[in-house]
């Protein structure tokens, strides 16, 4: 059977990777997939470094349309990201009958809906195993090896950047701003690090995992995201002596009124095996009914570990390209026309418990008046931890926990604690995930 042959759009860090990988390791891919799987085209802005990694058998252009036009390209692999040329090249290759590759998160976060419905009616298929949690191959776990079971939430540590940040504010005590640098020294943060530490790039892996969980459209603009810009190391520490470590936590989860789709740090219990996931390194725990709690481990970004999902998409496609559609995985797990218009519920519709601290007045009745504005909210404390007062000093901190509640009940009862004048301080707020 002849070798099948891919373009490659774009050949930067993973698309070198996909390279090197495909290359070393051609003999044990064939023997798996059935046949050659071989890049025979590359489209790279930088035509002499592209030639530079691939040499002289492949052929490089600068044009990515040249690679669509190709007749004996079956499959393209887009790596260029971004919303807007990617979009249009995906778009293009699906309507030329080319099988899609992609890494690209964000384009599939925000056009995954009109994406796979070109390729449903083109007949090809749309891969981007690569797209969430680097190399950990979790979009297959959810889409193929959860398939008997009702999925009840996803909660993950999908950014290792703003775990790497998180360690090191930890460890080392660091505040944000610190760490922050540190992960730019050591290339685990861009010079730009917006969509990591706000949690927008979360929040595009997080959306894709919840459409395959549940069966819904892809519906990016309903997540709730919050990043790690705000948190502060004092509240590292006392997350640390109450037993949890916080982790910017992407979270989608089943409830009889809708989806719960939300990105933001979160104290989780220290004994949990993904409180314990540490540096650069993603996981992804999911909790189905039959199976029950699953964890899923491995190195979220980098050339090879994400070459390795590039490739495992590869394969299938070689394996698949000749089944007829109607047989294949849907993209999304369930049929196509089997997609429900459940709603993403709002933030403020959601239910989790939440981890406080206020800066208070050292004197009488003061914890009295914040439980009584609790209690009239209905929201229930699980805890309560009153830090000493330094001598000489007639102020201290108040750590509260609580019991899961909604979170427009919080947010009011927030909302009145901080009119009070014994609170002298903006109320820290974050929300506790036991990830039972």
């Amino acid at each position: 059977m002849d070798p099948i042959q891919v373009g490659l759009l774009g050949i930067g860090t993973v698309g070198s990777g996909t390279f090197q990988v495909l290359t070393r390791n051609q003999e044990e891919i064939r023997r798996r997939a059935g046949c050659g799987i071989e890049i025979t085209m590359v489209a790279d802005l930088d035509v002499k470094r592209a030639r530079e990694i691939v040499g002289d058998g492949v052929k490089v252009v600068n044009d990515a349309r040249e690679v669509i036009a190709n007749p004996e390209i079956a499959i393209v692999v887009e790596l260029i990201g971004g919303y807007g040329i990617a979009r249009e090249l995906v778009l293009e290759a699906i309507a030329a009958g080319k099988h899609v590759v992609t890494a690209n998160k964000a384009l599939l976060a925000k056009h995954g809906t009109e994406i796979f419905e070109a390729a449903r009616e083109k007949g090809v298929m749309v891969a981007f195993e690569a797209a969430v949690a680097g190399g950990i191959p979790i979009i297959k776990a959810l889409r193929e090896g959860l398939t008997a079971n009702r999925i009840e939430w996803i909660a993950g540590i999908i950014n290792g950047t703003t775990n790497f940040i998180l360690s090191e504010m930890r460890d080392k005590g660091l505040d944000f701003a610190a760490a922050l640098k540190d992960a730019q020294t050591l290339g685990y943060a861009e010079a730009d690090p917006t969509f990591d530490i706000e949690g927008v790039d979360a929040a595009h892996k997080i959306t894709l995992m919840s459409a395959i969980a549940f069966g819904i459209p892809v519906q990016f603009d309903k997540a709730h995201i919050e990043g790690i810009t705000q948190l502060q190391s004092a509240d590292i520490r006392c997350a640390e002596q109450l037993g949890y470590r916080i982790k910017l936590l992407g979270i989608t989860r089943r409830r009889a009124a809708g989806i719960e789709l939300r990105v933001h740090p979160a104290l989780v219990p220290a004994k949990r095996l993904i409180a314990n996931v540490e540096g650069a390194m993603n996981a992804v725990m999911v909790q189905a009914d039959a199976v029950g709690t699953t964890l899923y481990y491995g190195k979220g970004a980098g050339s090879e570990p994400t070459a390795s999902a590039v490739i495992a998409d590869l394969v299938d496609i070689a394996r698949l390209h000749t089944a007829d559609p109607g047989h294949r995985v849907p993209h999304l797990a369930f049929q196509p026309d089997k997609l429900h218009a459940t709603p993403v519920l709002p933030i403020e519709e959601t239910l989790t418990a939440f981890y406080l601290r206020l800066r208070v007045a050292d004197q009488k009745g003061v914890l009295a008046e914040i439980t009584r504005i609790l209690a009239e909210g209905d929201v229930s404390i699980d805890a309560v931890l009153q830090h000493e007062s330094q001598e000489g000093e007639s102020q201290t901190d108040l750590i509260i926990l609580t019991h899961e509640t909604q979170e427009d009940s919080m947010r009011k009862a927030l909302a009145k604690m901080q009119q009070l004048p014994t609170v002298l301080a903006p109320i820290v707020s974050l929300r506790k995930e036991e990830l039972a």
